[in-house]
């Protein structure tokens, strides 16, 4: 009996590490479409709990050989992007706006003013771009899939995670903040 190839096990494409994030990218992309049936304080709890093991997973991701480099689409629209920001937007209302700093900047001393509406929406793209190219029948869609996440983390969505996880746990815990300092 001719043993079947194994070949998917050790093929970094097909690793747990990939398999893991595609999970976590699938929770999160399914949580925020309906996004406008939770409350403000599930979504934020949700959000609390999945960025730290986005940002876990996605730097785990390994670096991709791609064999056709063409084999790369991006499938959200601006339209579904539009519904996820305003959906956000709503539900944060006057927290939406935080503020950061920007260690990119030669001045990094400066607090730069952002949107966690803007930055789960982007967040999102990412993602969503991710899981759709990964669904593809084609090896060479799933190894730009991961390598193009991996990059986008890398350079995007991994800086938003972070300075958004901020802005997060601040809006939990600023009530149990004040009440302490009483």
């Amino acid at each position: 009996m001719v043993e079947p190839k194994r070949e998917n096990h050790s093929d970094p494409v097909y690793s747990k590490n990939v398999l893991e994030v595609l999970t976590l990218a699938n929770e999160f992309c399914l949580f925020l479409e309906k996004a406008e049936s939770y409350s403000r304080e599930e979504l934020i709890g949700f959000l609390q709990k999945v960025f730290p093991l986005i940002y876990l997973k996605a730097a785990l991701l390994p670096e991709i050989q791609v064999e056709d480099e063409e084999a790369i689409e991006h499938y959200v629209t601006e339209e579904e992007w539009e519904s996820i920001f305003s959906v956000l937007r709503i539900k944060f209302g006057e927290d939406d706006i935080f503020f950061f700093i920007d260690h990119h900047e030669k001045s990094n001393t400066d607090p730069l003013r952002a949107s966690l509406s803007e930055n789960i929406a982007d967040i999102y793209q990412d993602l969503k771009d991710f899981l759709i190219l990964y669904q593809k029948p084609l090896k060479t869609f799933k190894e730009n899939a991961v390598r193009d996440l991996r990059y986008l983390f890398e350079t995007r969505f991994g800086y938003r995670i972070v300075n958004s996880q901020a802005a997060l746990h601040y809006l939990l815990y600023k009530e149990s903040d004040n009440d302490a300092l009483d």
